[in-house]
């Protein structure tokens, strides 16, 4: 199976692929591979693709890894640890040593609440182990993945064989339920559109009242429907400050946002930096950012902070 991420079309001038944009990588840091596959064909209802990064860090050095997550639940199992990791709904950061892998699964916004039996909101910013959600089947699913993964980690034949143990754990799960089917959907309209400002505009596509979109995102992926879209206007925000593509209120203004210091404000409380820092230290280039004019007059404004 061929990763994601191959075609150099696809690819950004500093070497990222569209989907790293929630990973917010330091280009200096050369301390890991991620491989990237697609599901297979007949679970793309229950989950996205795989993530397989293999790592290598000095002894005495770390290496912190720092990603706005996609509003999804995970499966992860690696060398040493295998967890269920609910959404988290600031940023998520792991501190990689030493050697090792981990086989990652990114499901579907649908599939957290099937494999959990009960509502995501149980299980924000929360990590268990992956047998506490699965049972047994968890225990072969880990015994499987770490057999195939032991001997030749970077291999895809390594890589394939993994990926065959999750997708026959994750079967069981199909066909997935109607509810399932509309978050789905819900989430996808959001990450695809980024004219989508308003919680307005989702209840307004859906014909969903107001307590009915809220409760459906509550229980399929334990956060609120403002945070969707917060969180993409943010990964959005990531990928441009690291392009240098506009001035600060070029960027606030294309986001949507009334000025530039209600942007500034969101993205430092969920990055921990402000935007001009972040670009300075993840950027592509030299170049800082510019602070630029004021927001354009033709610019639609959400009043979201």
């Amino acid at each position: 199976m061929k990763p994601d991420g191959d075609d150099p079309a696809a690819r950004h001038p500093d070497g990222r692929d569209d989907i790293e944009r929630a990973h917010l990588k330091d280009p200096h840091d050369a301390s890991h591979t991620i491989h990237r596959y697609p599901a297979a064909p007949d679970l793309t209802d229950l989950m996205q693709r795989y993530w397989i990064p293999v790592w290598s860090v000095p002894p005495g050095r770390e290496a912190p890894q720092r990603v706005l997550r996609y509003p999804v639940c995970q499966v992860v199992v690696a060398h040493d640890y295998a967890r269920f990791y609910g959404v988290e709904h600031g940023l998520s950061t792991v501190t990689l040593t030493g050697e090792g892998w981990a086989v990652g699964s990114m499901l579907s916004p649908a599939a957290g609440a099937l494999l959990t039996g009960t509502s995501l909101a149980a299980f924000t910013d929360r990590a268990v182990d992956l047998t506490d959600v699965l049972g047994a089947p968890g225990a072969r699913l880990i015994t499987r993945i770490r057999e195939a993964m032991e001997h030749c980690p970077d291999s895809p034949e390594s890589h394939a064989s993994a990926m065959e143990a999750f997708d026959d754990a994750l079967r069981a799960y199909l066909p997935i339920d109607e509810e399932g089917r509309l978050v789905n959907r819900v989430v996808a309209f959001v990450e695809e559109n980024s004219d989508v400002l308003r919680v307005e505009q989702v209840r307004a596509e859906f014909d969903l009242g107001e307590r009915a979109l809220q409760r459906l995102v509550h229980r399929r992926i334990g956060l609120t429907p403002k945070w969707l879209i917060q969180r993409r206007r943010l990964q959005e925000a990531a990928g441009r400050l690291r392009d240098r593509s506009g001035s600060l209120s070029e960027v606030a203004a294309v986001l949507g946002y009334a000025d530039q210091p209600h942007f500034v404000r969101d993205f430092a409380k969920v990055v921990g930096m402000t935007p001009g820092t972040f670009a300075a230290r993840y950027g592509s280039g030299d170049r800082p950012p510019r602070r630029g004019p004021a927001i354009p007059a033709h610019v639609p404004h959400s009043g979201m902070s």
